[in-house]
């Protein structure tokens, strides 16, 4: 039987430590979820590898150190509550469980809405809450957020998740090209004024919704 626990402490040592992530919430979080519970049965062997893996509705879940990297540039705090674009799985969504008050993920497939949902509420993460709807535009009901994280790269920052971050909150995305993008990290500075950090290339399936690549 594998041991999971003995390669979750590997993964956090050799691909997330030893690559530069130092935010111990993030390290905590890593140690904590238990990955191979959201990914397919068939690939549970894999899951602590640092690679994306298929899940259903031909999507996947990103590789490790990618989601441990933009969680970390959200510099988080135990108070926050966050929105997620691009639910997949749940797996990230059980990270941020980990780390803040409150989470509220957007998807839009209902097959992973479900999928997600299911596998949240069988490890207890009461604080996250799973929406199926257009990401692009955002989760208004419960705006406006500490952080916002997209899991999918768009041609720009939609305005609708600009408008919904707090005052000096941070929103982490990758932005540019289909298949090919940068990840951008801002920071509302005030109504209008964002500071804009490009935190360097990354590659994310495309962020379609209204304010996204269309209705896909």
């Amino acid at each position: 039987m594998n041991d999971f626990a003995a390669q979750r402490e590997r993964m956090v040592r050799e691909q997330i430590m030893e690559r530069g992530i130092e935010d111990t919430a993030v390290l905590r979080a890593m140690r904590t979820v238990p990955r191979e519970q959201f990914v397919l049965d068939e690939y549970r062997d894999y899951a602590y590898e640092d690679s994306p893996l298929p899940i259903p509705a031909h999507q996947t879940i990103s590789q490790p150190y990618v989601v441990a990297y933009m969680l970390e540039a959200l510099d988080l705090q135990a108070t926050d509550r966050v929105l997620e674009i691009g639910t997949g799985s749940g797996y990230a969504a059980a990270l941020l469980g980990h780390m803040v008050a409150e989470v509220h993920t957007v998807e839009r497939h209902e097959q992973l809405v479900q999928y997600a949902r299911e596998r949240l509420a069988t490890l207890g993460y009461a604080n996250v809450q799973v929406h199926q709807g257009d990401g692009s535009l955002g989760w208004p009901p419960a705006a406006p957020y500490d952080g916002i994280v997209v899991a999918a790269g768009g041609p720009i920052v939609p305005p609708s998740l600009k408008q919904q971050m707090k005052a000096y909150g941070r929103l982490v995305m990758p932005v540019g090209k289909r298949g090919s993008q940068n990840l951008v990290r801002l920071v509302r500075l005030s109504e209008d004024d964002y500071q804009h950090i490009n935190l360097g290339p990354v590659k994310f399936v495309p962020l379609v919704g209204e304010e996204g690549w269309g209705k896909g």
